[in-house]
């Protein structure tokens, strides 16, 4: 929206039509300076009946709703005339106060009724029915009422008002001095602003461009940039060093004066390995120290169990559950059984879950309480169905929550430690640094820890590699299962999987089994291909609800083949636009009622309806279905699996379409049919470890398609993404 074609609305808010508590959205109606009846749209905190405001914005025309004016930005005032005090308190904008109060507080203090309220409380109990309890209560709401208007009319020039509500709702009535001292302190993730905001917003109150607390910012910055984009922890001196350089264009020198005194103060921490030297902030220190302390505790004070106690044990379940344990499954469950802290990795149809069952079985043999948990939903569920016992994420296990200050908060910590003695978590490859941190805390002492996950496949989406530096340490009992057993032998996911972990090009020219290769070679007919197959080829041979199972899974969101191409076809292939189905653009993107959409961030706000219960959290990687657009409430209903959650519209950049998605977003989720495109993308998607976890995705099927040539270059290339971190080097050293 160009200022050029701004116009502005001055009036007296009328009528309050609906407001969004998430979000501030509100439709409101004025009265304008023309006396005329005006609908606005817009956010905006807070606003009451009798408050004056001047909108700045555009006439809009709502095909439902008639002539709007949608304003970006507005200031507002308490009312100056008796009726509009009136009115205003009468709005119930203060709590405690309604219409009959309303008038009564006026009509004994006339003008002075907001300086009465404000500033002397205790007035207020002249007027009958109204007690010093009441008296103070109102005061404190009308003075929260002001501090919003003081912050707003503040930061009105620099944020959006989301941004300034955020900060608000955080900081309170001393934010404007908050900020004044430290504006880098928006750019922590809760206000939603960016570092080259704040920096803005900091240069125009005159901080130096290399003052101190503006150099401490920047490495803070680049440190949370690296960890969000590349999965470091930390990050080498010299890099660091010419990376905050770049970003606050000033000299290395200045970023390397400061540096030693940050280190002394503790602003950020120094680990030394070998003759490397690494920086990270405090928080990831005590993190990779306190797991790595915790694990070591755990391994040394398990209860452990003779060697005949074991075998009888496992003998015992063998019977139980049908089955006769390989010699690599039996040390599996043996280590389990004596250690703390156990790894069981490997690959597909090695057995995993087989001796996790059977582990269960044992600890409840033992009256050992046990809790099963994972990463995503989706993983849990699946742990669920195959283990036939329950399973939680781990966020779930820990009872996540937000504080009032919307922090994250577990209540499952070292102060209130979990109940069960073990814990069983699977795919441990996805848990990032901060989750580790917080499970650890939660386990008790003389508790175990089991860990299941697949090695091989990609690291965690967040920042560390803490199941490769648990294995790689040498520090933690690890079993690597590796005999693929006679039922999984058949399948050709299973050992195409393990020919591609092994190095080895997989078999592309067999037609009767669950792996096949459509040659194309341009990527233009590759994603035609890949259309064609969902929409039409495969509903044609197995029915047209097999669309519901299939997943395309492409290595990189860019290309013909990409992720956000192949999304807007098969949205018009499989979920074509129609008269009754409603649609809204959001980002650059159109959700349409039917799609298939995905959270891509972890939301630990938004709450959910299943069965007449509710909670809280929609995590990154879960898979909805929209169900309905709500113009009027300005909602999207969208249903992941069984639980129906509401998006507001200004919510709506955590959701993309997943008709496709890349490998990085299918972790730890199992689909019947994959589809993957096979061309030529940016070589750090062109990997070995990429097309492994791709392909272990599928339950029943794997398609490739596109050149014969790519899947052989990416097993060739066994480049592994290098990710800074100390947890390793920390096990090695206590």
């Amino acid at each position: 929206m160009q200022n050029s074609l701004m116009e502005k609305v001055t009036g007296v808010v009328e009528n309050v039509v609906y407001r969004n508590d998430n979000n501030d959205y509100t439709v409101f109606e004025i009265i304008d300076d023309q006396n005329r009846l005006v609908t606005a749209v817009g956010t905006i905190p807070m606003i009451s009946e009798g408050e004056n405001v001047i909108l700045e914005g555009q006439w809009a025309y709502h095909k439902e709703f008639g002539k709007q004016f949608s304003f970006v930005s507005y200031e507002k005032s308490l009312p100056k005339e008796i009726d509009g005090i009136i009115q205003y308190l009468s709005s119930k904008a203060i709590k405690g106060v309604g219409p009959i109060t309303a008038v009564k507080i006026v009509n004994r203090f006339g003008m002075d009724t907001f300086d009465v309220i404000e500033n002397h409380p205790e007035w207020l109990t002249d007027v009958s029915g109204i007690t010093g309890k009441k008296a103070a209560a109102i005061s404190e709401s009308f003075r929260a009422q002001s501090e919003l208007r003081g912050v707003m009319m503040f930061f009105k020039d620099y944020m959006g008002t989301g941004e300034i509500t955020k900060v608000y709702k955080q900081l309170g009535a001393s934010a404007v001095g908050v900020v004044k001292d430290n504006p880098y302190i928006l750019c922590n993730g809760e206000y939603g602003v960016s570092f080259e905001k704040a920096d803005s917003i900091a240069a125009s109150f005159g901080f130096a461009p290399d003052c101190r607390v503006r150099v401490l910012s920047g490495i803070n910055y680049v440190l949370s940039y690296n960890a969000s984009t590349n999965g470091h922890t930390c990050l080498p001196k010299d890099k660091l060093v010419s990376a905050t350089a770049s970003l606050l264009a000033i000299s290395e020198e200045d970023v390397l004066s400061k540096l030693d005194g940050f280190i002394k103060n503790e602003d950020i921490f120094l680990y030394k390995v070998f003759d490397d030297e690494l920086i990270m902030t405090p928080d990831v220190n005590y993190k990779e120290e306190y797991i790595a302390k915790k694990l070591k505790t755990l391994s040394k004070e398990v209860v452990q169990l003779s060697s005949m106690d074991i075998s009888a044990l496992i003998e015992k379940v063998e019977v139980r559950i049908g089955v006769r344990y390989a010699e690599k499954q039996r040390e599996a469950i043996f280590r389990c059984l004596n250690g703390g802290v156990t790894i069981i990795t490997g690959g597909p149809g090695t057995g995993k879950t087989t001796v996790v069952k059977g582990i269960i079985s044992i600890f409840n043999d033992l009256d050992l309480d046990t809790a099963l948990a994972a990463p995503t939903g989706r993983a849990a569920k699946r742990m669920s169905e195959a283990t036939g016992e329950e399973a939680k994420t781990i966020h779930r296990l820990l009872e996540m929550e937000r504080t009032d200050t919307d922090e994250l908060k577990f209540n499952r910590n070292s102060r209130n430690p979990l109940d069960e003695k073990v814990i069983i978590v699977d795919e441990a490859s996805m848990i990032d640094l901060s989750l580790m941190s917080a499970l650890v805390h939660a386990l008790k002492r003389g508790s175990r820890l089991i860990l299941i996950g697949d090695a091989d496949q990609l690291p965690s989406v967040g920042a560390g590699n803490v199941l490769d530096d648990l294995i790689v340490s040498g520090s933690v009992e690890t079993v690597r299962l590796t005999e693929i057993f006679r039922q999984s032998k058949e399948s050709l996911i299973v050992t195409n999987a393990h020919r591609i972990n092994k190095g080895d090009s997989p078999t592309l020219n067999v037609t009767d089994n669950d792996f096949f290769f459509v040659k194309r070679e341009s990527e233009r007919d590759i994603a035609s291909t890949v259309v064609d197959l969902i929409t039409k080829r495969l509903p044609k041979t197995y029915g047209a609800s097999i669309r519901d199972q299939i997943q395309v899974i492409s290595p990189s969101k860019k290309g013909a083949g990409g992720v956000e191409l192949l999304n807007s076809e098969l949205q018009s292939g499989v979920n074509p636009k129609a008269t009754f189905k409603k649609e809204k653009a959001a980002h650059g993107v159109i959700f349409r009622e039917g799609d298939r959409v995905m959270q891509v961030v972890n939301n630990y706000d938004i709450e959910w309806e299943k069965n007449g219960f509710s909670g809280f959290g929609v995590f990154n990687g879960d898979i909805g279905v929209i169900e309905s657009i709500d113009f009027k409430s300005e909602v999207i209903n969208i249903w992941f699996d069984d639980r129906l959650v509401r998006y507001d519209f200004d919510n709506l950049e955590q959701l993309e379409l997943s008709y496709a998605i890349t490998v990085h977003k299918s972790q730890g989720s199992e689909y019947p049919v994959v589809v993957i495109p096979m061309y030529s993308c940016a070589p750090m998607l062109m990997t070995r470890n990429l097309l492994y976890t791709a392909v272990t995705r599928a339950k029943r099927m794997v398609i490739l398609v596109g050149r014969s040539d790519i899947p052989e270059r990416m097993v060739k290339n066994n480049r592994e993404v290098l990710r800074y971190t100390t947890l390793c080097s920390r096990l090695n050293r206590i």
